[in-house]
C-alpha cells in the first residue's frame, strides 16, 4: 500500500544524487534495516500461534488488512515525528506476525528451508536490481504511480474474492501479478527519492517495506505451490 502518490512523467539529465536525496535514501535504507527486527520477532510469535490464526483465516486476514491500512495512514499523519517511526515498527511487527503461519506451512515441507531462502534471496535480487535502475538511470519513474495504484487495488479486490472462492489457479496468477506490481513499486519509490519527489524517509521506508513484504510473501507462495516437496 502506498500512502502518497505524485504521478508525473519527465526526463531529467543523468542523475547526480544531491545531498538531500542522499540523506533521505541513506535514512530510508537504515530504517528499512531496523524494520527487520520487529518483523522477525513478529514472525516467530506468529509461527507459535499459527493454530489460533488458522481457526478463522478469512476474518483474521481481513482484520489484519484493515489494521495495516489504518497504520499506514497514521504513519503518514505522523511522518515528521518519532511517533511515525514507532507506528512503522508496530506495523512491521504485525506484518511479521501475519507472515508466521505462511512460514510454518513452508517449513513443514521437506525443502521448506530452501524455499524460504530462495524467496528471501529472490526478494533481495529484485530490490537490488530495481534500486540500481532507479539510482543510475536518467528516467523519472514516478509517472507509474497512478497505474500501479490502480493495479494494486484490482489485485487487492481479487485477493479478497479468492479468500472465498479458493481457486488455486487464480491464487497463482494473483501472486505472480503481485510480484510484478510491487517490483515496479520499488522502482517507483526509489526513483521518487532519487529525483526529490519524496523527502520524508519514514514514508519512503513504509512504501519500500510494503513492496518487499508483498514480493517475499508471494514469491514464497509461488515456490511452495510449484516446487514444494510434501511427505
Amino acid at each position: 500500500m502506498q500512502p502518497e502518490l505524485h504521478p508525473r512523467s519527465t526526463y531529467s539529465a543523468p542523475i547526480a544524487i544531491g545531498t538531500e536525496q542522499q540523506r533521505v535514501l541513506r535514512n530510508t535504507y537504515l530504517l528499512l534495516a531496523v524494520t527487520m527486527i520487529p518483523t522477525i520477532i513478529g514472525a516467530m510469535i506468529g509461527m507459535s500461534t499459527t493454530a489460533i490464526v488458522m481457526q478463522h483465516p478469512i476474518v483474521t486476514s481481513l482484520v489484519m488488512l484493515a489494521a495495516v491500512i489504518g497504520l499506514q495512514f497514521a504513519i503518514v499523519a505522523n511522518r515528521n515525528s518519532g511517533l511515525g517511526i514507532a507506528l512503522l515498527l508496530l506495523m512491521t511487527f504485525i506484518l511479521g506476525w501475519w507472515l508466521g503461519p505462511l512460514l510454518t506451512v513452508a517449513l513443514a515441507l521437506r525443502n521448506g528451508p530452501q524455499l524460504v531462502g530462495f524467496a528471501a534471496a529472490g526478494t533481495g535480487v529484485i530490490f537490488f536490481v530495481m534500486a540500481t535502475i532507479a539510482t543510475t538511470t536518467k528516467r523519472d519513474f514516478s509517472f507509474m504511480g497512478k497505474f500501479l495504484f490502480v493495479g494494486m487495488i484490482a489485485l487487492l479486490i481479487a485477493m479478497v474474492a479468492n479468500m472465498f472462492l479458493q481457486i488455486p489457479a487464480l491464487a497463482l496468477t494473483i501472486s505472480t501479478l503481485v510480484i510484478v506490481v510491487f517490483s515496479l513499486f520499488l522502482l517507483h519509490d526509489v526513483s521518487r527519492i532519487v529525483n526529490g519527489g519524496e523527502t520524508n524517509y519514514i514514508v519512503a521506508t513504509t512504501g519500500v517495506y510494503m513492496s518487499l513484504f508483498n514480493i517475499f510473501a508471494n514469491l514464497l507462495q509461488l515456490l511452495m505451490a510449484l516446487t514444494g516437496q510434501r511427505d
